[in-house]
């Protein structure tokens, strides 16, 4: 294993890790964080750029609903590394809030966090009234609620009332989205930009071209910077890649037939376990262009591929793989194809 804190690129990017903190079946929230720190630690040594987690409630096999909270925990144990959220649902929240939490997380870890948002409310009507206590707010008000934001992290913000700590602190904001209209926001306010190429591949080019077509340069970005989600299980040999994946195909079909459950070890054969049909549909949603499975050669070829097709600034990788030294390994071999 490396021990090196030197960040490393592929084909001169950067690459990182969305964690989406699985638990396992048989397993639970407080073994899927000692998990997510170990892998945050090993990529870490690994050269890896940045490393988010993502927000989601009311699903039995993700852990990091209180995304802010457990950004703090894996930041306390990393040195330098970005943590961000991939992301924040907005909508679920009042902006104060995320202020003040990203002020405090940016104030413990001076110039390591990130903060990406998303518009969706990543949950059903229940949740999300849960959450709120009431459905008045829309994805609709999703722009005044980024624009509120950057006025409470500004140097001297309009509003009344002020974030603290938050206010004057420098905390990169990014869009994320699975259609036009994040790309369409971020290259309006000139801000940083990421695809879920991972689970919506189709859109994704058509989205990054409206990004940088449309992009104006801002006080916070000069340029477009557009990083891509993918899903990349590695492992010695293409035959061991493809058994691992059982479990990221389980997930997706588990989700299409709301059947929202925990990380599914792998199987031997998903045709025993789903129909054609719905093995048919994962080709949409698990596209071989953005789901990369097999040895470190069948991923060198997919990762320069994707790479080539999108000019993508930057990669964030998902591994949703059951066995933890597995995905480990699945790290290291991809950082072996890092330069």
């Amino acid at each position: 294993m490396l021990t090196s804190h030197k960040e490393k690129k592929f084909n001169n990017i950067p690459l990182s890790v969305l964690d989406l903190a699985p638990i396992n079946e048989g397993s639970n929230p407080s073994e899927s964080f000692k998990d997510s720190v170990e892998l945050a630690q090993h990529v870490e040594r690994l050269g890896f750029h940045r490393y988010w987690l993502a927000e989601h409630h009311n699903m039995p096999g993700i852990a990091s609903s209180a995304t802010s909270v457990i950004m703090g925990h894996i930041a306390s144990k990393t040195n330098h590394m970005r943590i961000g959220a991939g992301g924040v649902m907005l909508p679920n929240h009042a902006t104060l809030v995320i202020a003040e939490q990203f002020g405090t997380l940016e104030s413990l870890f001076p110039g390591r966090i990130d903060l990406g948002l998303g518009r969706a409310p990543g949950s059903d009507q229940a949740t999300a009234y849960a959450l709120r206590r009431t459905l008045n707010m829309s994805v609709e008000d999703f722009p005044n609620q980024v624009n509120e934001l950057q006025d409470y992290f500004s140097d001297e913000p309009v509003s009344r009332v002020k974030a603290v700590p938050g206010q004057g602190l420098d905390i990169p904001i990014w869009l994320l989205g699975s259609s036009d209209f994040s790309a369409r926001l971020a290259a309006q306010k000139g801000l940083s930009f990421s695809f879920a190429s991972h689970f919506a591949p189709a859109y994704t080019v058509p989205a990054l071209k409206l990004y940088r077509d449309n992009f104006k340069a801002s006080k916070e970005l000069e340029k477009p910077y557009a990083m891509v989600g993918i899903n990349v299980i590695a492992a010695d040999t293409d035959e061991q890649a493809q058994y691992l994946a059982t479990s990221l195909k389980q997930q997706f079909l588990n989700i299409r037939r709301g059947n929202a459950i925990k990380l599914q070890p792998p199987v031997d054969n998903l045709s025993d376990l789903w129909s054609p049909p719905e093995l048919d549909a994962l080709k949409d949603t698990l596209d071989p262009r953005t789901t990369i499975i097999g040895s470190p050669d069948t991923v060198k070829r997919g990762l320069e591929k994707f790479q080539e097709e999108t000019q993508a600034d930057e990669m964030i990788i998902s591994a949703q793989i059951f066995d933890q030294k597995a995905r480990l390994r699945s790290f290291e071999i991809i950082s072996e194809l890092m330069d």
